[in-house]
C-alpha cells in the first residue's frame, strides 16, 4: 500500500467497487478518457484497455512514478494540479468524439474542479463526466429548489447537465476508509435547457444571489444590480417574481429570466 499524503485527501477505491464504477461507465474502444487523480491506477488499468486513449492528471509524484510503468501504450500521466493546468492543453488536438472524463475527486478540492470541468466543457466537447465524491457535495449537485443544499454547484451543473447518482459507496470502499460516506454520480452534458442572452451573467447572477441566500430576492440582487447599473426591484417586478422569496426557491428558468433582464438593463 503507498504512503498516503493527508494533503492530497488521498482515499483509495477498493477493487470491487472500481468494477462497478467502470461497467456504470460503460467504456467503448473509440473514446478518449480524461481521468482525474489515478493514485495506484484502480480505474486507470481497469478503464485504459477498453478505451482508445486515457490522459490522467495526478499531483503526487511517488504515485506517478508507481504507476506509469503499469500503463498500456494509449495512456499516460501528466504531472500537476488539476485545478492550476490549462486542462484543454494536455489533451489531444482530436479525441475523435467528445471527450469522456472520469475521477477519484478528493473531498477538500472537490467543488472547484467541478467548476474547472464546466470551464473546460465550455470550450472543448466534452460527452460526461463520472465522478465519485464526497455524499454531501453529491447531494448539493442533485439538490432541487427549496431544499438546504440547493445552491450554486446544483444550479450551474444541472444547467449544463443531466445529473445521475449511479453508486453510494460505503467507507470501506476505500483504503484508508474516508470518515465521510460516498457517492458516484454522473453529469450527462448537453446544450442548457434554459437559453440566456448572457451566460457569463447569468452565472455571476447565480453566485451573486447564492452567496446571500438568507436575504430575500430584493436584497439579495442589489450587490450585482448596482454594480451592472440596474433596478432590483424593477427586474423582478419585470421578472414577475415575488421579492420577498428567497434565492433558494428559484428555479433555473426564473434565473434565467432574471438575468436577461439584468443583460438588456445593463446595456
Amino acid at each position: 500500500m503507498p504512503f498516503v499524503r493527508k494533503r492530497f485527501g488521498q482515499h483509495f477505491l477498493e477493487p470491487a467497487w472500481a468494477d462497478k464504477v467502470v461497467k456504470a461507465i460503460g467504456p467503448s474502444a473509440d473514446e478518449t478518457f480524461l481521468e482525474i487523480g489515478p493514485g495506484t491506477g484502480i480505474l486507470t488499468l481497469r478503464l485504459a484497455p477498453k478505451v482508445k486513449q486515457l490522459i490522467a492528471i495526478e499531483i503526487d509524484r511517488d504515485l506517478i512514478a508507481g504507476l506509469t510503468p503499469k500503463l498500456p501504450a494509449n495512456a499516460s500521466i501528466v504531472s500537476g494540479d488539476v485545478l492550476e493546468l490549462d486542462l484543454a492543453s494536455v489533451l489531444p488536438g482530436d479525441v475523435g468524439g467528445p471527450l469522456r472524463i472520469a475521477g477519484n475527486l478528493p473531498y477538500n478540492i472537490s467543488s472547484p474542479i467541478l467548476f474547472r470541468l464546466l470551464d473546460l466543457r465550455s470550450r472543448r466537447p466534452v460527452r460526461d463526466a463520472t465522478l465519485m465524491l464526497q455524499r454531501e457535495v453529491a447531494d448539493r449537485i442533485v439538490a432541487k429548489p427549496g431544499s438546504a443544499e440547493y445552491g450554486v454547484l446544483g444550479v450551474l451543473l444541472q444547467w449544463q447537465a443531466t445529473v445521475t447518482r449511479i453508486l453510494a459507496l460505503p467507507p470501506g470502499a476505500f483504503r484508508p476508509p474516508p470518515k465521510v460516506r460516498s457517492a458516484v454520480i454522473q453529469l450527462s452534458f448537453r446544450d442548457p435547457d434554459v437559453a440566456v442572452t448572457d451566460p457569463k451573467l447569468f452565472t455571476r447572477l447565480v453566485r451573486s444571489v447564492f452567496t446571500q441566500r438568507r436575504k430575500t430576492l430584493s436584497n439579495a440582487l442589489v450587490p450585482l444590480a448596482t454594480e451592472i447599473g440596474v433596478s432590483a426591484r424593477e427586474a423582478l417586478r419585470e421578472a414577475g417574481l415575488d421579492p420577498t422569496r428567497r434565492p433558494q426557491t428559484l428555479e433555473i428558468v426564473e434565473i434565467a429570466r432574471l438575468a436577461d433582464i439584468f443583460a438588456a438593463g445593463g446595456r
